[in-house]
């Protein structure tokens, strides 16, 4: 019989696959179960709770003390919910998540996932579009007012439009939930937004298209790309065969490179790799073993931190800067609504429930990620042997 754990996982890769289709269909189909399995935890958790007082129970589910805006917000859901006509009752209340919810959310987000925890990662909750800095070079210069001081901040700031992606989040409730206190409903509804969001986010940061959802980190946003029907184009793969100083020094090279011409420093590189092509290509050539038959690993000739991620694809990696690509998520102006659902009248002795978060992401400029082509990349076995060591000796 497999573990919860092992169910979980395997619902979440289903969520991911659905999330790479961009089909509606499959995503609602998948968002279900998955859903369903964190309500069964958490109900088995308020149980266990309830039958030994144990506060720890309550620290690992993250079931923490409310504010009066979220207890007024999850009192007001629950009393719809129970309502004869809930539809009714939630088409008329303009119930929306407050933003402390929104940023406990992200913070469960940055805890569990390490690529997310990475970037620049932001509750837009109250925002529309955000003005950013879009070359990476200062936004100050000496000198007199001038055509020549208008044309050296040319281009420097960007802005994104926030409102122009949605995320939708099912969420089913078992009549047996609205029993629960308001603490414990929130813990269920930021476990189905935090993870939900978080696979959906890591898809799209890596490989969004840009249509209808964010520009991942494999697309090229120069200034003088050439958009498709709203689609990016990839970036041209750089080819990657070792990870010596001599590669890492031409990826640190190409991320100095900011636009216009400027140089910036370069302090740490974020790299992005499928787990197979970690495990089967990176992990051999970053693991040392000592003379006293210790291991280290992740050892790169620069420092660098190394994520794994299902979103990307086998055979390719992607080098870059992770505090340049921002992205910004929450209820916004528009959304944040939670809505009553028709999409799944099969489902026994629970309703569905759908909320829309708005937000985007982007690289902030072209040459911050790099899309690199590991395939050739072979495995090698990595050892610090004492004819290294006098050799290294003789050459001082």
């Amino acid at each position: 019989m497999k573990s919860k754990d092992l169910i979980l996982q395997e619902l979440k890769t289903n969520l991911v696959e659905a999330f790479k289709s961009t089909d509606e269909n499959a995503i609602a189909q998948a968002f279900t179960p998955f859903a369903e399995a964190i309500q069964a935890n958490v109900m088995e958790e308020v149980k266990a709770y309830q039958a030994s007082n144990d506060s720890s129970i309550l620290t690992k589910r993250g079931v923490h003390q409310l504010t009066a805006s979220e207890d007024k917000f999850y009192q007001t859901m629950v009393s719809n919910m129970v309502s004869s006509d809930p539809r009714q009752a939630f088409s008329t209340l303009p119930l929306a998540y407050p933003e402390t919810i929104i940023d406990n959310v992200i913070s469960d987000i940055k805890e569990a996932h390490p690529l997310l925890n990475a970037i620049n990662f932001t509750n837009t909750t109250i925002l529309t579009k955000m003005i950013v800095n879009a070359q990476g070079a200062q936004l100050a210069v000496w000198g007199a007012i001038n055509s020549a001081i208008t044309a050296e901040m040319s281009g420097a700031i960007g802005q994104i439009d926030l409102a122009l992606c949605k995320l939708s989040a099912f969420m089913p409730i078992s009549k047996d939930m609205l029993v629960l206190s308001a603490s414990w409903i929130d813990a269920y509804v930021r476990g189905v937004l935090a993870e939900s969001i978080a696979l959906a986010l890591e898809v799209a940061i890596v490989d969004g298209t840009g249509k209808d959802m964010p520009i991942g980190m494999n697309r090229s946003v120069a200034d003088n790309v050439v958009v498709t029907g709203g689609v990016y184009p990839k970036k041209t793969a750089m080819v990657v065969a070792n990870l010596n100083p001599l590669t890492f020094g031409a990826i640190a090279g190409k991320l100095a490179s900011a636009p216009n011409g400027k140089q910036r420093p370069v302090s740490k590189i974020l790299m992005l790799v499928n787990p197979t092509d970690y495990f089967t290509r990176v992990f051999p050539n970053t693991t040392i073993r000592a003379l006293d038959g210790t291991y280290s690993y992740n050892v790169l000739p620069f420092p660098t931190e190394i994520i794994q991620s299902t979103a990307v694809v086998v055979g390719t990696a992607i080098f870059g800067l992770a505090d340049k690509y921002f992205m910004g998520i929450g209820a916004g102006t528009l959304g944040g609504k939670v809505e009553y659902s028709d999409d799944f009248k099969w489902l026994d002795d629970q309703r569905v429930y759908l909320t829309k978060m708005y937000g985007n992401g982007k690289a902030l400029d072209d040459n911050a990620f790099i899309l690199a082509d590991i395939s050739t990349m072979t495995a090698s076995e990595l050892t610090v042997s004492v004819s290294n060591v006098v050799k290294t000796k003789e050459q001082a």
